[in-house]
């Protein structure tokens, strides 16, 4: 297609933007790396996208991911910016993003503070793969991605055949067993503070004998409860643990720390040494909660700064190769509207053959249901399909638009075929079908199809439910016929006298002379119009051409009409809305734009041998057949015209008659 360029002074920024003419509508063109400087300065309004989905679009999703800030699966204006400004500023020259390569030039970085750190970067992840210092790639980053992995995984590795346990093979018993007195042995300690603290307490933190003698007259054994209240020891100032006087309820416990956690022949434990028992513990158990969650922090400082080597490599290295290929699309959308079977825009999934016609225009979706509604506000005919490929066990939906070609064999069930832009195979099934105008010549003949068939079905339908009738009549027609001879016998004699009583009631003229005038009246109405159009005919037989085609306008003008404004009106937007887009403005699907986007099998004049074709007809034959027609049409013209004469002066006749009757 054309595309005007011109360029308008923006009020707003001053920034000399360039706007260019596709499909019918004006849109900025983003044409230089000046231009991606100043995105952020364009009116909001003049963007074609306000938003996309960051997945299921025919583009490295890895780049929209980085550029997707705050991660919510949607690609917008803001985001698409912030990349813009950070690219620009990286690079000193905002006009290599137009190659969309994805191998950079260490020359062609900054030399600012930004472009520096990322030079510095890049050399290193070089130097690491032993490469020359020169250009970096996307798969040089990959490379580097792996050289990363392999370290990390063997770190992982010897930290996983390290034993951190503290106790070794105890170091779970011992862990139940300071869950178990943690609070009892601080409780215990605390007093001891106290008795330091003032010695006349002691007795006062100690248990009581009164408390004791509370208990010693029942059964002491199922006092369990009141005895795990006491203090876990006889406090004293000294602040030491005697391992051999625990209270009963807790002896068990402190016996597995006198055990395993200590060394052998330790009687006593200070405050200190129960806290780095506790310790050695805590970490311990903090380090099996942080392993559970994934947070444990196994990387060195060394692999650390690699892992954000890489991140902000394949960051600049994925945005410098496609960010001009994503603004052609979000801005003024080249990619759809350039005609390049090539190049496809980012929403385009694959081309749909069916019926003899390949549809260039395909649409991923994730449910026919969801979509069909608001597209078929597009005012395109659209094909919903389900495809399968058992060579990757996965089933997909799409939505294909017809643009060219007839719609006679389109059909909910009928099978296709469905390539996707990687070129695999899928079997596509018609699920759903949104009907709307393909072409004028199709709205020419549609009425004529649309009468042909309900002739059709209304037949088909009423053959039926007539031979239903005569098959379910047929076996009773016999035994009522039996019945209905002898109460006709029986009912003769009755019939034949009422039929003579039965006297014919006299004929009024007066009564109905005002129907007959009417009626006499509208024939002679309708002769009149007849004869009118009888002459007319007569005296140009280009009249009767005339008559024809006033005729066909009539039955197929509307169908035209509606589908001339339809076709003018063909919008993308709402198939991309229905699709997870914020479309900003119309996205027009001409006629002269639509018929290429799809392509009809078209074959070569060629004289062909065909064992099963029918016999042509000899020329003679012809031309004896087209004269033969020529002549009953004519004739049949001929008798009409006759005919009609004839009607015009019965008409008029019939008129005069009943004048002079109501007038006697």
């Amino acid at each position: 297609m054309k595309k005007k360029i011109t360029k308008i002074l923006t009020a707003k920024d001053g920034y000399d933007w360039q706007y260019c003419s596709l499909g019918g509508v004006t849109r900025v063109k983003i044409a230089s790396g000046e231009d991606i400087k100043h995105l952020g300065e364009l009116d909001r309004k003049l963007w074609t996208v306000l938003s996309c989905p960051v997945n299921g679009l025919e583009f490295d999703s890895r780049t929209l991911q980085l550029m997707d800030s705050n991660h919510d699966g949607k690609l917008r204006i803001d985001e698409v910016v912030e990349a813009a400004e950070w690219i620009t500023t990286v690079l000193s020259d905002a006009d290599t993003l137009l190659n969309s390569s994805d191998t950079l030039a260490l020359s062609a970085i900054a030399d600012n503070e930004a472009g520096n750190k990322i030079r510095t970067t890049c050399e290193t992840i070089l130097k690491e793969l032993d490469r020359p210092l020169e250009t970096i790639s996307i798969k040089d980053v990959a490379d580097y991605k792996t050289l990363i992995d392999e370290r990390y995984a063997k770190e992982v590795a010897a930290v996983a055949t390290e034993d951190i346990r503290p106790y070794g093979e105890n170091t779970e018993a011992v862990t139940a067993a300071v869950t178990a007195l943690r609070d009892k042995v601080a409780d215990y300690f605390m007093r001891c503070h106290l008795i330091r603290f003032d010695a006349e307490c002691k007795d006062a933190v100690d248990v009581s004998v009164e408390r004791i003698a509370a208990i010693a007259a029942g059964d002491v054994a199922k006092a369990t409860t009141d005895i795990a209240s006491y203090p876990l020891a006889r406090p004293n100032a000294e602040g030491t643990l005697a391992l051999d006087n625990i209270n009963p309820a807790w002896a068990a416990h402190m016996t597995t720390i006198k055990k395993m956690a200590v060394a052998e022949g330790t009687t006593t434990l200070d405050e200190a040494q129960w806290g780095d028992i506790v310790a050695k513990i805590d970490a311990y158990t903090d380090y099996l909660a942080k392993q559970s969650d994934g947070q444990v922090e196994l990387l060195s400082k060394g692999q650390a700064e690699a892992m954000e080597h890489y991140t902000q490599a394949d960051r600049l290295l994925h945005i410098y190769r496609d960010f001009y290929t994503l603004i052609k699309n979000y801005i003024f959308f080249k990619d759809f509207y350039q005609n390049d079977p090539d190049t496809k825009a980012i929403f385009q999934s694959g081309r749909l053959y069916i019926d003899q016609r390949c549809c260039d225009l395909c649409m991923r979706i994730d449910s026919i249901d969801a979509h069909a509604p608001m597209a078929a506000a597009s005012g395109m005919y659209l094909i919903y399909c389900t495809c399968t490929s058992r060579e990757r066990n996965a089933t997909q939906n799409i939505v294909a638009v017809l643009t060219d070609g007839d719609v006679d064999n389109m059909e909910v069930g009928k099978n296709a075929i469905y390539y996707d832009r990687e070129g695999h195979c899928w079997d596509a099934v018609v699920k759903k079908i949104v009907d709307n105008p393909i072409s004028i010549r199709q709205a020419f003949w549609s009425p004529y199809r649309k009468f042909w068939k309900w002739c059709t079905d209304k037949i088909n339908k009423s053959a039926a439910e007539k031979e239903d009738k005569a098959f379910n009549s047929l076996t009773t027609k016999a035994d009522a016929a039996t019945e209905d001879v002898k109460t006709n016998l029986a009912a003769a004699p009755d019939a034949e006298k009422k039929k003579e009583e039965k006297k014919p009631t006299p004929f009024d003229i007066a009564k109905f002379a005002g129907i007959f005038a009417a009626i006499g009246m509208a024939i002679g109405y309708i002769g009149s119009a007849l004869a009118g159009i009888t002459q007319t005919i007569g005296s140009n037989p280009l009249n009767l051409l005339i008559l024809i085609c006033g005729i066909i306008l009539v039955i197929s003008g509307p169908s035209m009409f509606i589908a001339w404004t339809k076709l003018r009106k063909r919008n993308l937007g709402p198939m991309l809305n229905a699709n997870g887009w914020a479309v900003n403005a119309v996205i027009l699907v001409n006629v002269r734009f639509g018929a290429t986007l799809t392509s009809i099998a078209k074959y070569p004049k060629l004289v062909l041998d065909d064992p099963f074709a029918e016999k042509k007809m000899p020329a003679w034959k012809k031309w004896l057949i087209s004269i033969a027609v020529v002549i009953v049409i004519a004739a049949i013209a001929a008798l009409i015209i006759y005919l009609m004469h004839q009607q015009q002066a019965q008409a008029a006749q019939a008129v005069a008659d009943t004048v002079a009757t109501v007038a006697e």
